[in-house]
């Protein structure tokens, strides 16, 4: 029932380097661990202990966790309200091609999960005259390359026969059951008692992992009691490593979907969804990534798309900094690959999941895609975590561009199946998935007591 002590060890060790990354004074932290006797109350002390780490006084970033704190942070010029009037036929068609580019996106990259540079997948793409990518992975360019992920047996071209299993899109799905049952009220009991009922341990890693054990145990201490939500607070400063990941950026999308011309709103969602698990950097990008899809939606401007989203975020933070960094390289850019070359070079020590160079390939993306298509292919060669920013680029250039921005072509391998990987969801048809998606920006306008999911899963079996 208990994790080893040389887990645990290794687990302190991993949050004392995170610790020291975000400006905390670990000095001596180490040699203390090193001292502990091998006792879990030992260990239990000094996991509690950690959460009181001093700030290094040469530290420049105010890095809040609050949402009244991180909003204090913000841009104060901020759009609040709606940016523009929105139509919510419109609105439901571009979300419901923000989803079907988001799978396309994330099937795209899942062979390729396995942190390859855009130098290494061109060197060996062109090798078989795959270069540049325009169309799902094969065979050939797996081989070419070396390597490939444990999923390529559902998801290179000549197998797809259906939108195979991925977190990426478990997330997504999370979301919509939140805003579906919950609304915009939802809580993070809510998000923690859906976990329990639809999230397999085996389709979590990280903190995500961290927090559904913890869900799990709570679940089976007060089934029957009165329950403390101030826990749930404070799940990610205890024994919680890497909770600066992109775990929580992956579930930004259905967030950004429901809030067309709200990225206020968005944001906000965005955080109580990201704060469950996760703190600073990787709730900063969550709140980035679905204010920029809400803005998508109404904006022409890709740059404006870009700073707007960019106002939502903690100007004083690492994020902010190396984000705005990002959206200058990009701005100032020719093209695609001068953009690339310069984020990778920058941030070339942030890889897969780490966020910071992951953004700037998103902006570069927004930037120089022509189509849908177009631009999940430039994401996923630009490397790092492939299917997560795949399917991120899908959801942000499906609510740019519209159903006239994606072909076709890429939908029809699926053959409107999609197996997910959560348990008690049972849709497999992948339009209607679409169609009952794309009803979440009228499920946050008309609010959920006017709007029941019952009456949406009528309105999309008609059609």
């Amino acid at each position: 029932m208990f994790p080893t002590l040389p887990f645990l060890k290794d687990r302190l060790a991993l949050i004392l380097r995170n610790k020291f990354s975000q400006g905390c004074n670990t000095s001596g932290y180490l040699e203390r661990l090193e001292q502990l006797p091998d006792s879990y109350d030992a260990y239990l002390s000094f996991a509690a202990s950690l959460a009181d780490i001093p700030m290094r006084k040469d530290w420049p970033y105010v890095e809040p966790d609050t949402l009244e704190e991180i909003q204090a942070e913000c841009h104060p010029d901020r759009p609040q309200g709606t940016l523009r009037s929105i139509d919510l036929t419109d609105s439901a068609s571009r979300v419901e091609t923000a989803f079907l580019a988001s799978v396309c996106g994330s099937i795209l990259g899942k062979p390729l999960e396995i942190d390859p540079t855009l130098h290494e997948m061109r060197e060996a793409f062109s090798k078989v005259g795959e270069w540049p990518v325009n169309d799902y992975v094969t065979e050939p360019m797996l081989r070419s390359l070396g390597r490939r992920h444990w999923s390529w047996y559902e998801t290179e071209l000549s197998r797809i026969r259906h939108v195979a299993p991925d977190d990426d899109i478990n997330y997504t799905l999370m979301g919509m059951l939140a805003l579906e049952q919950f609304g915009s009220e939802f809580t993070k009991r809510n998000l923690r008692d859906l976990w329990i009922n639809h999230v397999p341990i085996s389709m979590t890693w990280g903190p995500e992992r961290v927090m559904l054990l913890r869900s799990a145990m709570t679940y089976w201490e007060y089934d029957r009691a009165p329950f403390d939500h101030s826990v749930i607070e404070g799940w990610p400063d205890f024994l919680t490593p890497e909770t600066e990941l992109c775990g929580a950026a992956i579930r930004a999308d259905a967030y950004g979907y429901a809030c067309p011309g709200r990225p206020a709103l968005a944001a906000e969602l965005a955080w109580r969804d990201a704060s469950f698990t996760h703190r600073r950097t990787g709730v900063y990008s969550t709140m980035f990534i679905a204010a920029a899809i809400a803005a998508a939606q109404v904006l022409e401007d890709r740059m404006e798309i870009i700073d707007t989203a960019l106002q939502f975020v903690p100007q004083r933070s690492r994020f902010y900094e190396a984000a705005l960094e990002c959206r200058n390289i990009v701005a100032a850019a020719n093209d695609w690959i001068e953009a690339y070359e310069q984020i990778h070079s920058t941030y070339s020590e942030y890889r897969h999941c780490q966020v910071y160079q992951e953004i700037g390939t998103l902006m570069n993306t927004l930037r120089f895609a022509e189509n849908v298509g177009d631009g999940i292919c430039k994401q996923v060669m630009q490397g790092n975590d492939t299917d997560s920013f795949g399917a991120t680029a899908g959801s942000l250039l499906g609510a740019y561009f519209g159903p006239d921005g994606l072909d076709p072509r890429w939908i029809a391998p699926f053959r409107d199946t999609i197996h997910t990987g959560l348990a008690l969801f049972h849709e497999q048809s992948l339009s209607r998935l679409a169609k009952r998606i794309g009803q979440l920006p009228s499920i946050l306008h008309y609010g959920r007591h006017s709007v029941q999911p019952s009456e949406l899963y009528v309105q999309v079996n008609e059609q």
